[in-house]
């Protein structure tokens, strides 16, 4: 399947997902701004796909991220959906505009909702939705010392790996 087709809307999702519920999958939500795609990424996101039968990447949009993260997306949201697809472990990839993805996680109604183990459960958004629909909610280890954070600052002041 071709990067582009792994990115979707939430109308297209909402069509996938039936497909996939039907098959008997087990769907797996993550999200984040994936900004600087690096090693604490691939694992990260590895390790979620590996929780269930496929994984759905909710993807900050541009306006989003800089509000979050003022200064910030450094690339721009297409290009950071389109290398996200381009991942074997990654099945979609949904863009939302909103402070949190809520919405975007009761459209899903995942199996799995997971986040990096830097997150406590409770403050994982969407996890009494998760929870209160049979889902589960978990963290994964994060790789320590990987952050886009750190990279800029590392570029920034030219610094060796």
């Amino acid at each position: 399947m071709p990067t582009k087709d792994k990115i979707v809307s939430p109308e297209q999702l909402r069509e996938q997902l039936a497909a996939w519920r039907r098959e008997g999958r087990r769907v797996v939500f993550t999200n984040g701004c994936f900004d600087i795609l690096h090693l604490g990424h691939v694992d990260y996101l590895e390790k979620a796909r590996a929780l269930g039968d496929v994984l759905v990447l909710g993807l900050n949009t541009d306006a989003s991220v800089s509000r979050l993260k003022p200064g910030r997306p450094l690339q721009d949201e297409v290009s950071r959906a389109r290398v996200l697809a381009s991942l074997l472990f990654v099945d979609a990839v949904v863009l939302f505009d909103e402070p949190t993805p809520l919405e975007l996680i009761q459209l899903v109604r995942p199996d799995v909702l997971v986040k990096g183990d830097d997150y406590a459960i409770s403050g994982i958004v969407g996890h009494e939705f998760v929870l209160n629909n049979g889902g589960q909610v978990l963290t994964v280890p994060l790789v320590q010392g990987y952050s886009t954070t750190r990279i800029v600052e590392r570029i920034t002041k030219g610094l060796e790996p």
